[in-house]
């Protein structure tokens, strides 16, 4: 029973965690003169990520491949169908030529490179398909190509200035730096441990927790954020904020995780694989019917409405 408790705190933790190691890294930035578009672009978006990181990378510790590899597509398809889809029905969400005709191929790039690297048996008839140390350089690589593009686009940009931005003592910014590095360490840990017991108790597959209840609840930092930007009108940042932690979650944070500990992969995995791949191709496929570049209100539901059918595709195959 403690392990459960411990795994529904661990979801507020771990959120509670990144916002403070967010808000005290920011405030340290804005002290040494950092512009406020290169810390949205680099701090904040790492900071609604590291849910995901710290839960891979401790269940790549615990040998938890299932769960690690679950709970990054699980949060790259909730991203799409379900956050979006949430998002579009509050407004109607349109979004900048660049977000259609790069990061949304580019998210889709992430999804298909993955899955080049993880089909060892299927492509090179290997005795075992694994994300290894190696491929891991390989997504940290296009992840630096990615990093280097959001950099360049940001020059000369300042429509992103915000004078609300929160103003922290450097003694405040401290304690909130090991606050949040602790919260994610326990958070993480809880739920792991949590994920696994409750797979074990249920019979059921650790894939299967991590792609619905650690991929939702790792993904709430991102709902969060475009359900809030979709409320205040700010709609290419609730488009932009899904896409750009997609393209985190395969680049960045499975390339640290593998170099961390080589994740072991199922042909079974391969479902989901295809699933957010098409999730990608669907996104950009609505941004030219209807309303050109906006997802509409009806489209929106359409969008939850294919999530829900998935989850309960997952379920009825367990």
């Amino acid at each position: 029973m403690w392990t459960y408790i411990l795994f529904a705190l661990g979801f507020p933790l771990l959120l509670k965690g990144a916002d403070l190691l967010v808000d005290g890294s920011v405030s340290i930035a804005k002290r040494f003169n950092i512009s406020n578009i290169v810390i949205g672009l680099t701090i904040v978006a790492f900071g609604t990520s590291l849910p995901e990181l710290v839960v891979n990378v401790m269940a790549g510790l615990n040998g938890s491949n299932d769960l690690a590899i679950g709970n990054i597509l699980g949060s790259n398809i909730a991203n799409i169908f379900l956050i979006l889809g949430i998002a579009a029905m509050i407004y109607p969400l349109s979004t900048k030529q660049n977000t259609v005709w790069k990061e949304i191929p580019f998210s889709l790039l992430a999804i298909l490179v993955l899955g080049a690297l993880v089909n060892d048996q299927f492509i090179d008839n290997g005795p075992i398909s694994v994300l290894s140390r190696i491929d891991g350089f390989v997504l940290l690589a296009f992840f630096v190509i990615f990093f280097y593009y959001i950099i360049s686009i940001s020059k000369g940009d300042k429509s992103s200035e915000d004078a609300t931005m929160k103003k922290i003592s450097p003694i405040k910014s401290a304690i909130y730096i090991i606050l949040g590095l602790l919260g994610l360490m326990f958070g993480g840990t809880w739920v792991v441990k949590g994920a696994i017991a409750i797979a074990t108790a249920l019979n059921i597959s650790e894939s299967l927790i991590g792609l619905t209840i650690v991929a939702v609840g790792t993904s709430l930092p991102e709902l969060a954020t475009s359900a809030v930007a979709a409320y205040k009108r700010q709609t290419d940042i609730a488009i932009g904020n899904v896409v750009g932690s997609n393209i985190f979650n395969i680049f960045w944070i499975l390339g640290v995780g593998a170099l961390i500990n080589p994740i072991i992969f199922t042909q079974k995995s391969n479902i989901d694989i295809a699933v957010t791949t098409l999730a990608s191709l669907f996104l950009f496929a609505v941004m030219f019917i209807g309303k050109k570049h906006v997802i509409e209100r009806w489209q929106g539901g359409m969008f939850v409405g294919i999530y829900v059918s998935y989850i309960v595709f997952l379920i009825l195959n367990q």
